[in-house]
């Protein structure tokens, strides 16, 4: 884990947010569990976050962000020009359309 500070204030010292602490009868630690992900900032209260963890969560947002590129065919039923993404159909005669792979 490598926390940092959303507000880049430099602190050391985060609180862990959403652990479960385990103790005995008399108040004595025994273990603990982080139940979700979540870090607080001692020094400022901002929002931590873990560096690790942040490429995984961009290569996720980009694989989300990509949009098929418009394919333009001839549609063999109306022979209308059409430009279409893969898995569509022609938008004036509603034929199914199919794209070659490469195209």
């Amino acid at each position: 884990m490598w926390l940092a500070c959303s507000n880049r204030c430099g602190s050391q010292l985060f609180r862990a947010l959403f652990t479960e602490v385990e103790i005995d009868s008399e108040g004595t630690y025994q273990s603990h569990r982080i139940v979700q992900p979540g870090y607080l900032c001692l020094n400022c209260g901002a929002p931590a976050f873990d560096l690790r963890e942040v490429p995984a969560e961009r290569e996720a947002e980009l694989a989300e962000d990509e949009v098929a590129d418009a394919v333009d065919v001839l549609c063999p039923v109306c022979e209308t020009p059409v430009s279409i993404l893969p898995g569509e159909e022609c938008p004036n005669c509603g034929a199914p359309l199919e794209v070659a792979p490469g195209s």
